[in-house]
């Protein structure tokens, strides 16, 4: 009886860690500075406990590189002026 109660709460301690993991902070690196036309999509992610910031990711696309994501500083000046502008430009429809 003892072996399996200790079965299942292995098996509970795994499944916890398991679902904690797919939220990590996967901001650890930000960008530098990117141009506003260049932006295909913008995500704001609230602060996890184990994030110190909440995230930004911007999805960019250029003819050169294509598709790439990227993380932004939200303290930054630049990053405050582009969720502004995100949303003015989302709420005319574009």
């Amino acid at each position: 009886m003892k072996l399996l109660t200790a079965a299942l709460l292995l098996l509970f301690i795994a499944m916890c860690l398991a679902t904690t993991e797919g939220v990590k902070c996967k901001c650890s690196r930000k960008s530098p500075k990117i141009r506003f036309s260049n932006v295909r999509k913008l995500e704001v992610k609230p602060r996890y406990p184990f994030c110190v910031e909440e995230m930004i990711i911007v999805t960019l696309w250029t003819r050169v590189r294509g598709e790439q994501q990227h993380c932004l500083n939200p303290k930054r000046q630049n990053t405050v002026r582009l969720l502004k502008w995100y949303r003015v430009w989302k709420e005319k429809g574009r």
